[in-house]
C-alpha cells in the first residue's frame, strides 16, 4: 500500500517533471524561431534588397524573452541585468534569467522534500531547499569555466589561421571570417559576433574590447591589446600572432603539467568533503535510531552546523592551496 509520503514525493516529481519539461519545450520553441529569424535576415542581407523602416527595426538586438518575461526584466533591474545576463550568455546554454530561476526553484523545492521526509526536520528541509536552489548555479558555473577552457585551448589555432590569412595578403577582418567559419564552439561563435559587429559598422576597436568582455580571459586581452597597437604604430602583425600562439601554447602546456602535479591534493579535497555526508547517509539508512539522537538534540545540531562550516572551510583552504597561477 502506498504510503502518504510516498504519493506526495511521486507528486512533487511528477509536478516538477511537469514544469522543467514545459520550459524546455517552451526553449526550444524559441530557439526555433530564433534560428529562422536569422535565416530569414541573412537572406535579405544577402539579396541587398531595399527594406523599409519597420524591417530594418528587426535587426535590432533583442532580449530573448523566457517563460517569465516579468522576471527577466525584473532582474535586469534589480541585480544590474547586463553583468548578470553576460555571465549566463558565456556559459554557452540556451537559458534566460527566468529559466534558471524555475531550474533553481525546483531543485531547491526537491531537496527540501526530500530531506524533510527523510529526517522529519524543518531546518534539514530548509538547509536543503538553500543546497538545492544552488545546484543550477553551481553547474552553470562549471559549465562556464570549461566552456573557457576549450576556448582557451583551440585559440592558439584561431591566431595561427589568422597569421595565415594575413601572410596571405587577407585583411584581418578577412581573418575573423576565416575563424568564424573553420573553428567550432566556443571560438568560432565568438569570432562570428566580433565580425559582425564590425562588419555592421563598429570600430573594430569596439569590436575586439567586445570579445575580450565576452570571454575574461588574459590570453584574449593580450590578442585585442596587440592588434589594437599594431594597428595604431604598424608592425607585423602575422609574426605577432604567432609569438602570441606560441605563448599561449607554453601557457597551457604549463598549467596542464600543474593541474597533474596538483591532482591528489583535490582528489582528496573530494574525498574528505563527501565521506561525511556519504556516513551520514548510510548510518540514517542502517540505523535510525542511532542517527536520531544527532538530529533531535539540540547538541547534535549545533554539531552537524560546526561540521559544514568546517567543511567549507577546509574546501575552500584545499582549493587555495592547490590553485597555481601560471
Amino acid at each position: 500500500m502506498m504510503t502518504p509520503e510516498l504519493l506526495a514525493v511521486l507528486v512533487f516529481l511528477g509536478g516538477t517533471t511537469g514544469i522543467v519539461g514545459s520550459y524546455a519545450i517552451w526553449a526550444r520553441r524559441g530557439q526555433v524561431e530564433l534560428r529562422r529569424t536569422v535565416e530569414d535576415r541573412l537572406e535579405e542581407v544577402g539579396t541587398l534588397s531595399v527594406r523599409s523602416t519597420d524591417d530594418a527595426s528587426s535587426l535590432i538586438r533583442k532580449h530573448k524573452a523566457g517563460p517569465f518575461p516579468a522576471v527577466d526584466r525584473a532582474v535586469r533591474k534589480a541585480l544590474t541585468g547586463s553583468s548578470v545576463e553576460r555571465w549566463l550568455e558565456q556559459t554557452g546554454v540556451k537559458l534566460t534569467l527566468s529559466g534558471v530561476a524555475l531550474l533553481s526553484l525546483g531543485s531547491g523545492l526537491l531537496v527540501a522534500a526530500c530531506g524533510t521526509l527523510v529526517s522529519h526536520r524543518t531546518w534539514v528541509g530548509a538547509m536543503g531547499f538553500v543546497l538545492g536552489a544552488a545546484v543550477p548555479f553551481v553547474i552553470l558555473s562549471r559549465r562556464r569555466r570549461s566552456r573557457f577552457n576549450r576556448f582557451e585551448e583551440h585559440f592558439p589555432e584561431a591566431l595561427d589561421l589568422i597569421s595565415r590569412a594575413v601572410r596571405a595578403g587577407h585583411a584581418f577582418t578577412a581573418g575573423l571570417k576565416m575563424v568564424a567559419d573553420e573553428m567550432r564552439e566556443p571560438v568560432g561563435p565568438e569570432f562570428r559576433k566580433a565580425f559582425d559587429e564590425q562588419n555592421y559598422g563598429l570600430p573594430i576597436k569596439e569590436s575586439l574590447n567586445n570579445l575580450a568582455d565576452r570571454i575574461p580571459l588574459l590570453d584574449v586581452r593580450f590578442f585585442a591589446t596587440a592588434v589594437l597597437i599594431q594597428r595604431e604604430t604598424g608592425g607585423n602583425l602575422a609574426e605577432i600572432l604567432d609569438n602570441l600562439a606560441a605563448v599561449v601554447r607554453e601557457r597551457f602546456k604549463i598549467r596542464r603539467q600543474v593541474r597533474t602535479h596538483t591532482a591528489h591534493g583535490r582528489f582528496t579535497g573530494y574525498v574528505l568533503l563527501g565521506i561525511p555526508a556519504f556516513l551520514a547517509v548510510a548510518l540514517s539508512v542502517i540505523n535510525p535510531e542511532h542517527m536520531e539522537m544527532l538530529f533531535g538534540d539540540r547538541f547534535g545540531q549545533m554539531m552537524i552546523m560546526g561540521a559544514i562550516v568546517m567543511q567549507i572551510v577546509g574546501w575552500i583552504w584545499i582549493k587555495q592551496v592547490v590553485k597555481i597561477e601560471v
